[in-house]
């Protein structure tokens, strides 16, 4: 029997006096690929922000590994799982240098990222003469492809993704969902519109409409 992961249980949230979210349920089990679709607003980035204790539903619970999430427990969350959103402002500088200023943390040190980069770079098409660029020239879909590579450098295998496809193209699209789908092992909620991430075996979850 796989692991319980993720569990949201009756969770609803209420924004300005509106429920964007309603008495919404769901289980991700060690494994499970899940996609989750709706309308702009339908708190779709908010169910993955409660998955790492950012966010909070105003009724019902949500729980990780069968624990519910707060205060107390939500560090420990962040340091086995990894949210990669569409938003690319991670910084300033040469890329090479915000790279390495993600393992000199504490938590990271012990990472051997050096070991998997030259490998990432070109399994999504980026030159090594990217290190060496300041990240502000890059294009949308290089910084969303450098953010990605940072995610996966930290070896996790539980991912919160949201919308990371957007800015790419349809073959980067492709190659990007193909790359996290096939991971057997791997525990996936991602919020995505793109067909990319549409296929069997997958689990569709529509909210706020269809």
């Amino acid at each position: 029997m796989k692991e319980e992961i993720i569990r949201y249980d009756t969770v609803s949230v209420v924004f300005d006096g509106i429920t964007v979210i309603s008495q919404f349920s769901l289980t991700v089990n060690q494994g499970d690929k899940v996609v989750i679709r709706g309308p702009s607003g339908s708190g779709k980035s908010t169910l993955l922000k409660m998955a790492q204790g950012y966010a909070r539903p105003d009724t019902g619970t949500v729980s990780y590994r069968m624990q519910e999430i707060d205060a107390a427990t939500a560090w420990a969350i962040r340091q086995e799982t990894t949210y990669i959103s569409q938003d690319t402002d991670i910084g300033e500088g040469i890329v090479w240098d915000l790279i390495a200023g993600v393992f000199a943390y504490t938590a990271n040190k012990t990472i051997p990222y050096r070991d998997c980069l030259g490998e990432y770079l070109t399994l999504f098409s980026l030159d090594e003469t990217t290190l060496d660029k300041d990240f502000r020239t890059l294009s949308g879909g290089e910084k969303q492809r450098i953010v990605i590579i940072i995610s996966l450098l930290l070896g996790r295998t539980i991912f919160f993704l949201d919308e990371i496809t957007a800015a790419l193209d349809g073959s980067m699209k492709q190659q990007v969902a193909e790359y996290f789908l096939s991971h057997q092992d791997w525990t996936i909620i991602a919020i995505s519109h793109d067909d990319a991430w549409y296929r069997e075996g997958i689990r569709i979850i529509t909210i706020g409409g269809k």
